[in-house]
């Protein structure tokens, strides 16, 4: 059932944008009012936003906070995101996201529609809670067989 999910079917298309020369004060305060550890960097373009990077928690701390506490209501979100994010089309399958986010190693990215317009976001837990039931039956199928095969050699 999953395997035929789209990651446009998957994602999380309510997604929390902000723009380069916004503050990473700004940035951050969206990410806690809404509880998420990452936005969306997009610009205007065509007609459509388009992701062109994505500010992590970890980028908050790392690229900015660590290195210039004092100068953080300064620092805009372009000075701490990560450029050129890896997205992924809306068509693709759970399976080609899964194995984009090992490829990077990245726990989530953007989604992008026909013209490369931002639709959505997906996430490693997105698709950990799509796939978690059919894994706990194929976990309790698998129990259910070892037990039966147990029993029939006592």
């Amino acid at each position: 059932r999953e395997a035929r999910v789209t990651v446009g079917e998957a994602c999380t298309r309510d997604v929390v944008t902000c723009r380069p020369q916004d503050t990473l004060v700004d940035a951050a305060r969206q990410m806690r009012a809404r509880r998420i550890g990452n936005v969306v960097v997009v610009e205007e373009r065509d007609g459509h936003r388009r992701a062109v990077g994505i500010l992590t928690d970890r980028d908050l701390v790392t690229r900015s906070l660590a290195v210039e506490p004092d100068a953080l209501e300064s620092q805009r979100v372009g000075d701490a995101m990560t450029a050129q994010p890896v997205t992924i089309t809306e068509d693709a399958t759970l399976a080609e996201a899964l194995q984009k986010m090992r490829a990077h190693a990245i726990r989530r990215f953007p989604v992008a529609g026909a013209e490369g317009q931002l639709v959505g976001i997906i996430a490693f837990d997105d698709v950990l809670d799509l796939l978690t039931p059919d894994l706990i039956g194929l976990a309790r199928d698998v129990a259910r067989v070892q037990k039966r095969e147990r029993l029939a050699h006592v």
